[in-house]
């Protein structure tokens, strides 16, 4: 939570860097975990049906995240950074996530795709959902989740289990500069 960089968040309490929650939880580390624990007995629950929209993706977003925080599911209004590497600005993310969401119309994400197709596009698409970040908090659960989804729907099921955090975040984060060969490799090691 404390990773972004941000200036007089809203979304935070004031003077602080700890998001404002539904537990009114002011020390950060106890809502890290608090949420953790929220979003794990949220994940046991079946993840919400849809039509793979970001209508949907919002859905998945606050399954997850409806018991921290009041604005689960809703965009966020604010311009956020991450080591110094901007997210796309609010004012932008409704739109490019609709132009996101319409390769999932293609082929490679659907049914009777080839596992390496599907990988190729599933990378892709999980690098540039990453790059428009479209909620204040929890937007990796939210993109793992959603791409369990999807592989699912594909036939290529994807098993989170397997998600290694010390070669899965670099991987991500080389994605969002433009190099999605070490995302779709750690993509692979899921199927």
């Amino acid at each position: 939570m404390s990773g972004y960089d941000l200036f007089d968040d809203p979304y935070c309490y004031k003077g602080t860097f700890v998001l404002k929650n539904r537990a009114s939880i002011r020390d950060a580390a106890i809502l890290e975990a608090f949420e953790l624990e929220m979003t794990a007995l949220r994940a046991e629950v079946p993840l919400p049906a849809g039509l793979f929209t970001p209508a949907h993706y919002r859905r998945v977003h606050y399954h997850l995240f409806q018991d921290v925080y009041r604005w689960a599911g809703r965009y966020r209004t604010v311009r956020t950074a991450k080591a110094g590497n901007w997210f796309c600005y609010p004012e932008h993310i409704a739109s490019n996530m609709n132009r996101l969401f319409k390769k999932i119309a293609l082929p490679t994400l659907k049914p009777g795709a080839s596992a390496a197709d599907f990988l190729d596009a599933a990378a892709d698409f999980l690098a540039e959902l990453n790059a428009i970040h479209p909620f204040r908090e929890g937007n990796g659960r939210s993109q793992l989740a959603f791409m369990y989804l999807l592989g699912r729907r594909a036939g290529h099921p994807l098993n989170l289990q397997r998600i290694d955090r010390e070669t899965f975040m670099p991987a991500i984060i080389a994605s969002f500069a433009g190099d999605i060969g070490l995302l779709r490799r750690e993509l692979q090691k899921l199927l």
